[in-house]
């Protein structure tokens, strides 16, 4: 049967209007689905940038981190020394107990620092630094060549007194670089070293001040 040319537009116009409505919907929907992609984009960015993490570290150490590592450095190696001295010097079990357990708590944290001024890019020092021989003494509780010297030519219980005297100061200073890293520094895990060398080191002075004591004549 046929259709009359009218009847035939007003059934195209009905049906074209939800396909129109439909075809504006889809628009819509395409861009409210456009602002998710620049979601997703900043999502996606955001990762990329923590990929970027071994060079992290770098970004998160100031000056003063710098400065703690490579002055902590040679002040440990310089306690080091003073310790491998009392495997032959000292007279005093608890002596030579306790210069053995400062050397294996501090050649670790020299190896850690050392790390660190090498992922900055920054120098470490000389290896002979710290031994008493051309050190820098400028940093606190440094010993002077002439008291390393000093120390070297003692044995027995002059060598115990003389030891432990100096590695208090020395463990003295160590403690004052700490608190200067704790306050100025930025690197958490520097600042975490310095926290853990204050507690140890304090602990280890109270227990040479009571061996000093015990040692006196």
């Amino acid at each position: 049967m046929s259709m009359s040319r009218g009847l035939r537009r007003r059934v195209l116009m009905t049906v074209s209007v939800p396909v129109m409505g439909l075809v504006m919907a889809g628009c819509g929907g395409n861009g409210d689905s456009g602002r998710p992609p620049s979601t997703t984009q900043a999502s996606v960015t955001s990762p990329a940038g923590t990929s970027a993490s071994p060079t992290v570290p770098a970004g998160q150490h100031n000056q003063a981190d710098v400065a703690f590592a490579q002055g902590m450095i040679p002040h440990h190696r310089q306690a080091i020394v003073m310790s491998e001295m009392a495997e032959n010097h000292a007279s005093s079990g608890d002596v030579k107990a306790l210069a053995e357990k400062i050397k294996k708590a501090q050649a670790p944290e020299i190896d850690t620092m050392t790390a660190w001024l090498n992922a900055w890019g920054e120098p470490v020092p000389p290896g002979m630094s710290g031994t008493g021989h051309g050190s820098p003494t400028g940093m606190p509780g440094m010993m002077t060549d002439r008291q390393m010297d000093d120390l070297r030519g003692m044995t027995g219980s002059p060598f115990d007194r003389m030891f432990l005297t100096m590695m208090i100061a020395h463990h003295e200073g160590a403690i004052d670089m700490a608190g200067t890293e704790k306050k100025q520094g930025q690197y958490g895990p520097a600042k975490q070293l310095a926290d853990s060398i204050i507690t140890s080191q304090t602990a280890e002075i109270a227990q040479m001040r009571t061996m000093l004591g015990s040692s006196s004549p």
